[in-house]
């Protein structure tokens, strides 16, 4: 996808550039050019590789691009490869290989890439039997590994304890093995939405005390998965079949602040009342689910999405518990659309509490 935004701000006279593109899983790639860290969208029939080959006094593959600007990237993307056949040269640290028709990797690809920082194989047909046993062991200053949209049953075998992204959206695993995220300590986002997770046993996770941002979503759990690290800021589990949530299974989310829970089959019912008691979160969404009365949330939630329910009660004590000049909700957005209420039948004291809503939608 070619959508990309610019951003920049000044930090103590210095300013940062980053770019940010849109695709790799759903979640933005942030790149710092100051670090030199090269541009995410393909070389091909932007750029004439002839030029490249006359200019660069560096080894390249024939089937690749080897941009002089990026000295360290190679852009082997959307090539039609059925397999990676030729040699990397060393000084190699982020390669780009989205978007052909890979099935297998043979053991010492990566033998002599042990600088590669980025690995991007997204779009690929990859299968988990085809990958051997140590394909990455020996890639100790690995960051990003993306394996997006391909076909792999299981995750790959001995990741390098250093990775900070792990990103294996739309793939078929189907569960998670004791030691597939062993010693991952600095594990900061890990993508697994489409895939055919059912549940995540106890002790699965437990290495994973950096990570920040988690999706499940897309998948088959039919409950809520336990035995997720507690360093979680952003859990999304939407597209999932969660009937209910206990009291206090999200208590030692204590630096959660996005939950994404639409597209279940959550009925009140289901929902203790202290449920979302976290004063950390920000953003709920509990958007088409089978509620029929608004839930309780905390007053310092900021956004909340609770369209295509069967919401039929606006209940004022389900965002203040008490109205007073300092007792009202924070709430900025709320959003009831596709419910059974309207607007001039919502009791009377509902401005009191939502005192500094933005926008309502009914």
């Amino acid at each position: 996808m070619d959508i990309r935004s610019v951003l920049s701000f000044c930090l103590c006279g210095v300013t940062w550039a980053f770019t940010m593109d849109l695709d790799y899983g759903g979640v933005p790639l942030w790149i710092n050019r100051f670090l030199g860290e090269p541009s995410v969208l393909t070389l091909k029939d932007r750029m004439d590789s002839g030029w490249f080959r006359a200019v660069n006094t560096e080894s390249c593959p024939l089937e690749c691009d080897c941009p002089i600007q990026w000295p360290n990237a190679i852009y082997c993307d959307h090539r039609g490869l059925n397999q990676l056949l030729f040699n990397l040269p060393s000084r190699l640290q982020y390669l780009f290989i989205q978007g052909n028709n890979i099935t297998s990797l043979r053991s010492g690809v990566f033998a002599d890439t042990v600088y590669l920082r980025w690995l991007i194989l997204d779009h690929n047909q990859l299968l988990s039997e085809q990958l051997d046993n140590m394909l990455f062991s020996n890639l100790t200053r690995l960051v990003n590994l993306f394996m997006n949209h391909n076909n792999l049953i299981k995750v790959p075998s001995r990741l390098p304890s250093g990775l900070k992204q792990l990103r294996l959206a739309y793939n078929n695993i189907d569960k998670i093995s004791a030691n597939d995220l062993e010693n991952l300590n600095s594990l900061t986002l890990l993508l697994l939405q489409g895939n055919r997770l059912k549940t995540i046993e106890e002790g699965y996770l437990k290495g994973l005390g950096a990570l920040q941002l988690m999706d499940l979503s897309h998948n088959h759990l039919d409950s809520f998965p336990k035995y997720l690290p507690p360093s979680i800021q952003q859990l999304y589990l939407s597209n999932n079949s969660l009937t209910g949530l206990s009291d206090n299974i999200l208590h030692s989310f204590h630096g959660l602040r996005y939950l994404r829970l639409g597209h279940n089959r959550l009925q009140n019912k289901g929902l203790e009342p202290g449920t979302f008691n976290l004063s950390s979160l920000i953003e709920l969404d509990l958007s088409y689910n089978q509620l029929r009365e608004t839930p309780t949330v905390p007053t310092t939630l900021q956004y909340l999405y609770l369209e295509v329910n069967h919401i039929q009660e606006f209940n004022v004590s389900s965002f203040c518990r008490t109205v007073g000049p300092t007792s009202y909700s924070r709430l900025k957005i709320l959003r009831l659309d596709g419910n059974n209420l309207e607007y001039h039948k919502l009791p009377p004291d509902w401005v009191f509490c939502l005192r500094v809503l933005l926008n309502i939608y009914i």
